[in-house]
């Protein structure tokens, strides 16, 4: 069993990390940046170490700086988190030239996954449906162009590195094709240092739809059902819930099958989540596959009863899974809202700044994953996300109910948030209806009055 964990992330994430890791007997190391040095994951870790500035690129990002506090420190392993370093190969490999563990897949894993087209790739290989696109990079305007008519308008450009809607650009015909790609192109080359892309036909209002998988190190894969994604605004989650209000039975049990027959194909080890668009008819096409735990692993934990970042931890120490598939039941309807430091009115503006007063909900059904409390400055330097709202229970209404209730009694004075923005979402009648598409928030800001979100 892994003794000592160094934490290479902040906020919530981090704190998840450190109760899980005390819970199994695990000694924890937090890193922080001098921006963090009250949040609560350095005051609960066991041990502490600043690696820099505010700023994440002298910081969270100094993978040299985390590799030294892992050697002063004497640790076992390093778990990333999500973001920051969770999917750089690179340190991946440091970890393991300093025979440090890394607590998520191989590097190799992360190279394939982290392109793209090469996911696209190998969900081919694994006989994955995939959405009709490019074979693999494409690295010239005309060239783009037929394949882009071949494939037939629309289409999406996107960046074969990266993620959060960066290096991605639709176009609605061949006029308009040549400003997307370049556009695409360099904005992904100023986001990841990567210019390249690939293209793929858009499907103008899909489900996302992602099937979380467990792998251990002996070649066993196991997934935990599906999360609904589709409540996304300019590429970004806002809302998760798990199981799916659109999807039967049937494509449930293909979609895991699938998911479960790729992550099998690369010998993938650890947390990892297949990532699919679903159509009107069902007919659902692999997109990508996030290497990491994902921010809202929470909601499978509810609805399965299964500690996600616990599993994570065993496997990197060796340990077979500790479930198969048939003992993995969806006992529950569960549901996440994501609360920001952000000001919905002013466009959805980063709102910085101390918490004079903090009053989290609770009561049966309700969980708040969140590092912040009253008196905690919230730092400029890094993600608006302070805490998610998990509400759960027998139905997919109770849920629901219960989230309605939760943003109700959730009080953050001193900054901005979105949580009436959230809480009118829960109440839409198209939201509650379950026939939300990843168009749906572009849709809901056309029609909703300003005053019922501020």
């Amino acid at each position: 069993m892994i003794k000592k964990v160094l934490i290479a992330n902040r906020g919530e994430i981090a704190l998840r990390i450190v109760r899980a890791c005390n819970e199994l007997g695990i000694k924890t190391l937090a890193v922080y940046s001098e921006a963090d040095e009250q949040s609560l994951h350095v005051q609960l870790a066991d041990e502490a170490i600043c690696i820099g500035p505010a700023t994440s690129s002298q910081s969270y990002l100094k993978s040299d700086r985390i590799i030294a506090a892992a050697e002063i420190a004497n640790v076992d392993a390093i778990h990333p988190g999500y973001g920051f370093l969770a999917e750089n190969a690179d340190f991946a490999e440091q970890c393991a030239d300093c025979k440090i563990k890394f607590i998520g897949p191989s590097a190799d894993a992360i190279v394939n996954f982290g392109d793209k087209a090469k996911a696209r790739g190998m969900a081919t290989k694994a006989k994955v449906p995939v959405i009709p696109g490019s074979d693999g990079v494409v690295d010239n305007e005309k060239k783009a162009l037929t394949v882009a008519k071949k494939i037939g308008f629309p289409v999406i450009i996107k960046a074969v590195a990266g993620g959060g809607g960066k290096g991605m650009r639709v176009a609605h015909n061949a006029v308009a094709f040549a400003k997307e790609y370049n556009s695409a192109r360099n904005e992904a080359d100023k986001a990841f240092g990567n210019g390249a892309v690939y293209i793929e036909k858009f499907l103008e209002a899909p489900r996302h739809i992602e099937i979380q998988v467990l792998g251990d190190q002996y070649g066993n894969v196991v997934h935990l059902g599906e999360r609904d994604c589709s409540v996304q605004r300019r590429h970004q989650k806002l809302i998760e819930e798990a199981p799916s209000p659109f999807i039967s039975e049937d494509t449930r049990k293909k979609m895991g099958r699938d998911a479960v027959k790729l992550a099998k194909s690369v010998k993938y080890e650890g947390a990892g989540t297949v990532e699919f668009l679903v159509d009107d008819e069902q007919n659902y096409y692999f997109i990508e596959m996030n290497t990491r735990i994902q921010v809202e692993h929470g909601v499978t934990e509810e609805v399965t009863g299964i500690d996600l970042v616990k599993e994570q931890l065993l496997i990197a120490s060796g340990e077979k899974l500790s479930y198969e598939q048939k003992d993995i039941k969806f006992i529950r309807h569960a549901i996440e809202c994501r609360v920001c430091a952000e000001d919905p009115s002013r466009n959805f503006a980063p709102c910085p700044g101390e918490i004079s007063l903090y009053y989290p909900p609770g009561g049966h059904g309700v969980r708040i994953d969140s590092h912040v409390y009253g008196g905690y400055s919230i730092p400029p330097h890094y993600d608006s996300m302070i805490a998610k709202v998990i509400t759960y229970g027998r139905n997919r209404e109770l849920a629901l109910d219960r989230m309605d209730r939760a943003l109700k009694e959730y009080i953050i004075r001193g900054i901005a948030t979105n949580i009436s923005f959230s809480r009118t979402i829960i109440k839409d009648p198209t939201f509650r209806s379950g026939q939300a598409t990843t168009k749906y928030i572009e849709e809901f800001l056309k029609r909703a009055p300003k005053n019922l979100y501020t």
